[in-house]
C-alpha cells in the first residue's frame, strides 16, 4: 500500500497486512507520518513539555439538570 506523508509529502510503501495499514483504510481520519515526521513531532513535543508551559485543554462537561 503506497501512503503519503502529511507533513512532507513524501510517498513510501507499507506492507499491506500492517496494523497501521489498516488503520489507514478502515478510519479515514488517521493520517501517516513517515518516521522522519514523526520523530520530529515527538522530540518537540518532548521538549514543550519540559518547559512546564504545555499544557493539554479538555473539553468542559456540561452539567445536566435533569440528572
Amino acid at each position: 500500500m503506497q501512503v503519503k506523508c502529511v507533513i512532507c509529502d513524501t510517498i513510501e510503501s507499507i506492507e499491506d497486512n500492517s496494523f497501521e495499514a489498516k488503520r489507514l483504510r478502515n478510519r479515514r481520519i488517521h493520517m501517516y507520518l513517515c518516521d522522519t515526521c514523526y520523530n520530529r513531532v515527538d522530540e518537540n513535543t518532548r521538549k514543550r513539555h519540559a518547559t512546564g508551559n504545555f499544557r493539554l485543554y479538555e473539553k468542559k462537561k456540561r452539567k445536566d439538570e435533569l440528572i
